[in-house]
């Protein structure tokens, strides 16, 4: 498998600081950041690399003022692909974003201005996202005579439920503000997305890896299996983390009582 060094992205940027936070950047401002094919490939390699590379989180951001305006509507319109090569384009979409989901590593999306059809589908598949004032959130494949191939049908209803999605697409609501939060399209709304995305992420990174591992990647799985399944792998992930050496010296320095407090601010 291709390791960051090995990867030629054309419209994605990555860095990574000592501390183990790579920043990823959605780089095609001019388009709105709209996901042309390339892009989901791009997405693919990044985030089939970044979880053996060390990283400790994620921070995905935009350049520009918008996050993402979901399919490139231009390309999708001049490729006059045949319904089985836009399947397949589809399944790609799936695997980025099912690398994203299910990495392992915690990936957290700061988001701004237009957050609309595969740019939510894309949001979804983090593990937690910061909105700012500008932020607003939209399925308009129904306006434009298309269908979610992103993901949405299964990532989008698990945040705000099948009735809120089947209005979104219908009726072209957008949520922003206070009420985005509410339904459950971001977890945090702030001034500064990108600055409050970076403080989680260096809070998730003070986690060991192990746990993060797990609650970035087996809570997702377990949502895909009946509960008495559920209940036994949850079991199982929880003997192999709780037992971790890593966790050894936290543990002696909660019974001790130097570890840190879990308090309100």
């Amino acid at each position: 498998m291709p390791g960051l060094a090995d990867l030629n992205l054309q419209n994605l940027l990555c860095d990574i600081d000592a501390d183990g936070i790579a920043t990823v950047t959605l780089n095609r401002p001019a388009k709105r950041n709209a996901l042309n094919a390339a892009t989901i490939e791009e997405l693919v390699a990044l985030f089939s690399a970044l979880p053996s590379s060390g990283v400790r989180a994620v921070v995905l951001r935009a350049e520009g003022p918008h996050f993402c305006a979901g399919l490139d509507l231009v390309e999708h319109g001049q490729s006059e692909r045949s319904p089985a090569e836009f399947m397949r384009l589809c399944l790609r979409w799936h695997e980025a974003f099912t690398k994203i989901e299910y990495g392992g590593v915690p990936v957290i999306a700061a988001l701004k201005g237009a957050v609309v059809g595969g740019g939510l589908e894309l949001a979804s598949s983090v593990h937690i996202r910061v909105m700012d004032e500008t932020t607003y959130f939209g399925l308009p494949e129904g306006q434009r005579g298309l269908f979610t191939g992103g993901g949405a049908t299964i990532r989008v209803p698990a945040l705000i439920g099948r009735a809120r999605m089947v209005d979104m697409m219908l009726t072209g609501r957008l949520y922003s503000g206070d009420e985005a939060v509410a339904v459950g399209l971001a977890q945090y709304r702030v001034k500064d997305s990108e600055a409050k995305a970076y403080e989680l992420a260096r809070a998730c990174a003070q986690n060991t890896p192990l746990s993060n591992f797990a609650i970035c990647s087996a809570i997702s799985h377990m949502q895909n299996m009946s509960g008495l399944d559920a209940a036994y792998a949850e079991a199982m992930v929880a003997g192999i983390v709780n037992t971790q050496d890593a966790a050894k010296g936290r543990l002696d320095a909660f019974a001790k009582g130097t570890g840190v407090k879990i308090k309100p601010a």
